[in-house]
């Protein structure tokens, strides 16, 4: 087995093969005579098989070393070939190491695979410097801050492969400019020393000629040309093709030969074009005897004039005109602007006009070289103006601006920079836009630099245009959604009449089809339109409404109205005049609101009416009832005297029975009346100074006589805890008494015959407490909120219902006193309730406060 490494040498393979050949032919003799011994056996005695096996070896043998010998000399070739080439290569790179060497600069490379290099003259840079290895030191050369920066630069260059560019000042107080970029596999930093132009160096002598070259002063054809730009047409002609307002240019007779894009639409608006057509020929906007007044106004100026009001259905323009070196130029600007400062082109500095502007502009030649540009270029793009006036090329200035990331981020950087200066070959002005790694957006028109060749670039920060462009978008498109979900049809018509915006409510509301309000329709035609589906009265309602829409009076105001349509439905309006001259009218469907608030209103009227029947009804029942029971109480008292004679057991029960549910009654029909007083608003208090125990006994006193242990009922045991410390009570002593009544009546209703109820009187600070305690069933939760309800008595533990009142009646009076009652259980069964009252005045509250010390 041969090894793969031999059999791929250069010669191997025709040698290879005739010793094969060979070798086969030597091993197939004993096999051919293995296989057919006659015939070998013929052969041998013949004599010819040794004869031909010695002939094939010879043969064979030849061919061999032919191959072999032809196969040595090619190799012998090709590697003279290769040592030549390899000596060109090393001859190329040390003809590029010397003329580096030559040049004012030294170069570094850095890679990876070999170790760094110096390549130039380390001497241009500073005297002390003698060897690469002093170059890498920046110390020696090099104050400290600048070496600072340089070694940081030059870490990033070799970390991350960012390039920068530098302006250092040596020890010596040289000029150095510090480059840095990524090269093949390696990244290189070349330092130049900055030449004077004034003064010849030592080492570059011939350089001196530079400044005589490029000084005007010194090259007075340099000055001129520099001096005549601005009026040179085809100059002017670059320029107001950037322009967005209407702008041309005049021969020497006063023909329009060039008109920009602007001049064009405006041509067109005024109806001297069918189309704004770039491509046409420029026609005249202004009237013969016009332009000839213009001219001759022009010629009698010095250098540009402008003239007020050049096209009267146009006002807000002004007309700017100015001399070029063969002809006239102007376009149309607003009154009292002049953005551009084109005035200043008649007098032939384009430099001047280039620095009036605002905007970002810089000028190349058709060399791409830099010959003019304003400090709004420098500042926007953060260059610096003196570098920029040294005449850079456009190409070292993309690369200073990629470093700045002031460029877009694209992969193939190289590829972009050659597409991008593709722009020289342009015959027209053409606009793109940069976005920017950092965020902005540039937008720039770059146009044809005159009949020479080159190109003027005009810049534009759009980022904060775009973002209130997408702002408004945005804002546009919810306040559109908002529109849309309204449940009210809304149109705004413009001053002339013609729907500008609607929502699609309207349509349904009016059967108006969507295809029509998407026309943008004058609001006639939606009378029409509306006069389909609505023929009894719908153009008549729209015709009406139109009175609202145009009408002009600069004071109008909101008009607002209720259409009752013949379809039976109800219509609300809106017609609001808004700050552009614009009407809204908005639209509401009211009649199933309308109809509710009828029936409200009627059912509202039918209450008012039975709450005043009721009150009439109770006061005339109240004081009907008194005068019967008058005369039942007054004939039971006749009775229950003995005046009649003496009445047995039984008859004395009934009789007492009758006096006390006369006296029950007595109260009720009292409470009835107070109650509708205190409803009605004109229930007042008689304030005065009170012992409370007179109160109470007065109180008990009434309890006595409605409660007398009748039928054989043992009555109520009531016990009083009233201290004799107590101080006066300042308040209406017979509402305090009917209070107190209302609460033990109630205990007592609720308590079994027999059982205690107390009374006890407390005084804390400014305020009085009268508590009623019970051993009844006591009260359920659920029953506790309804029992201060007027006529919300309950039966509980089978024991009678009461009519409801007495609570009612005492939550009134308390709380025109200025106190409040709380209502509690006790355990393991009974009520308690607690009457909170001031002391030193009866105020009236509605939210009464809560008593300290309760």
């Amino acid at each position: 087995m041969i090894p793969a490494a031999i059999r791929r040498r250069k010669g191997f393979r025709p040698a290879y093969l005739a010793a094969a050949s060979t070798a086969t032919l030597i091993a197939a003799s004993p096999a051919l005579a293995q296989t057919n011994p006659q015939i070998v056996k013929s052969a041998m005695m013949s004599g010819a098989v040794p004869m031909a096996v010695t002939a094939g070896l010879a043969l064979f043998g030849l061919l061999a070393a032919g191959l072999a010998l032809k196969s040595r000399n090619r190799a012998g070739a090709q590697a003279r070939q290769a040592s030549e080439e390899l000596a060109l290569i090393r001859s190329d790179l040390d003809d590029y190491e010397a003329l580096l060497a030559t040049m004012p600069e030294v170069t570094i490379f850095w890679s990876e695979t070999h170790p760094v290099r110096v390549l130039g003259s380390p001497p241009v840079l500073s005297e002390t410097l003698r060897s690469g290895e002093d170059v890498l030191n920046f110390n020696l050369w090099l104050p400290g801050d600048d070496v600072g920066k340089l070694d940081a630069a030059a870490s990033q260059l070799r970390l991350r492969s960012r390039g920068f560019d530098l302006t250092l000042t040596s020890l010596d107080g040289a000029t150095i400019r510090a480059v840095g970029r990524p090269s093949g596999s390696g990244v290189a930093l070349k330092l130049r020393r900055a030449i004077s132009l004034d003064v010849p160096t030592p080492l570059f002598p011939e350089r001196a000629d530079i400044a005589e070259h490029l000084d005007p002063a010194r090259n007075p054809r340099f000055l001129s040309a520099a001096a005549t730009a601005g009026a040179d047409p085809s100059s002017a002609r670059a320029i107001l093709s950037l322009l967005h307002k209407p702008a041309w240019i005049r021969d020497a007779d006063g023909q329009i030969s060039y008109a920009n894009t602007a001049y064009m639409q405006l041509a067109a608006r005024m109806g001297k074009l069918a189309r704004p057509d770039p491509s046409a020929s420029p026609v005249e906007i202004f009237a013969p005897s016009d332009v000839r007044n213009q001219l001759g106004q022009l010629a009698g100026a010095e250098a540009a004039l402008s003239i007020s009001d050049p096209l009267p259905q146009y006002p807000q323009f002004e007309l700017v005109l100015f001399k070029l070196s063969e002809g006239s130029a102007g376009y149309l600007g607003h009154v009292e602007q002049d953005p551009l400062g084109l005035a200043a082109l008649a007098q032939g500095q384009v430099p001047g006009v280039i620095e009036a502007l605002v905007a970002p502009v810089v000028v190349f030649d058709k060399n791409g070289r830099l010959v003019h540009f304003n400090s709004a270029y420098a500042e926007f793009f953060g260059l610096d103006e003196a570098w920029l006036k040294s005449g850079v090329s456009e190409k070292l200035i993309l690369d200073k601006l990629r470093n700045k990331e002031h460029l877009p981020a694209v992969a193939d950087y190289q590829g972009w920079k050659r597409e991008h200066l593709k722009n020289y070959q342009l015959k027209q002005a053409k606009e793109d836009t940069w976005y920017l790694p950092d965020g902005r957006t540039i937008n720039f028109v770059v146009a044809p630099a005159g009949g020479d060749g080159g190109l003027i670039y005009v810049f534009e920060d759009v980022s904060e245009k775009l973002k209130l462009e997408t702002e408004k978008k945005a804002l546009v498109n919810v306040q559109r959604e908002t529109l849309n979900a309204l449940s009210e049809g809304v149109a705004v018509f413009s001053p002339d009449g013609r729907l500008r915006l609607h929502n699609p409510k309207i349509s349904v509301l009016w059967k108006l089809p969507t295809n029509l309000l998407a026309e943008h329709p004058h609001i006639n035609e939606l009378a029409k339109a509306v006069k389909e589906g609505f023929p009894e009265d719908g153009q008549r309602i729209w015709g009406e409404l139109k009175r609202n829409v145009v009408n002009l009076n600069p004071t109008r105001s909101d008009v607002t109205g209720r259409i009752n349509r013949s379809d039976g439905r109800l219509i609300d309006y809106c017609a609001t005049p808004l700050p552009d001259g614009q009407v809204m009218l908005t639209f509401v469907d009211v009649t199933q609101s309308a109809n509710y608030e009828r029936v409200l209103k009627e059912r509202n009227e039918a209450l008012e009416t039975a709450d005043r029947l009721k009150d009439a009804f109770v006061q005339s029942v109240s004081y009907e009832l008194r005068s019967p029971l008058t005369n039942i109480i007054g004939f039971a008292d006749l009775l229950a005297s003995d005046a009649f004679g003496p009445l047995n057991e039984r008859q004395r029960q009934y009789t007492d029975y009758i006096r006390a549910q006369s006296a029950t009654l007595g109260v009720l029909i009292d409470n009835i009346l107070d109650l509708t007083h205190v409803d009605a608003g004109i229930a007042e208090l008689e304030i005065d100074e009170h012992d409370i125990r007179d109160l109470v006994q007065r109180a008990r006193a009434g309890l006595d006589a409605t409660f007398t242990g009748s039928d054989g009922e043992e009555p109520i045991n009531l016990t009083l805890d009233i201290p004799d410390d107590l101080p006066t009570l300042q308040a209406d002593g017979k509402r305090i008494v009917q209070i107190l009544y209302n609460l033990l009546s109630n205990a007592a209703k609720f308590s079994d015959p027999g059982s205690r109820v107390t009374l006890r009187a407390e005084a804390h600070d400014n305020w009085m407490n009268l508590i009623v305690e019970d051993e009844g069933f006591g009260v359920p939760a659920e029953l506790r909120n309804a029992m201060f309800q007027r006529f919300e008595g309950r039966s509980v533990e089978g024991r009678s219902r009461g009519a409801g009142l007495g609570l009612t009646i005492a939550n009134a009076f308390v709380q025109l006193h200025g106190g409040s009652i709380s209502f509690e259980g006790r355990e393991p069964h009974g009520t308690r309730v607690t009457v909170h009252l001031p002391i030193k005045s009866a105020v009236q509250s509605a939210a009464p406060a809560e008593p300290q010390g309760a």
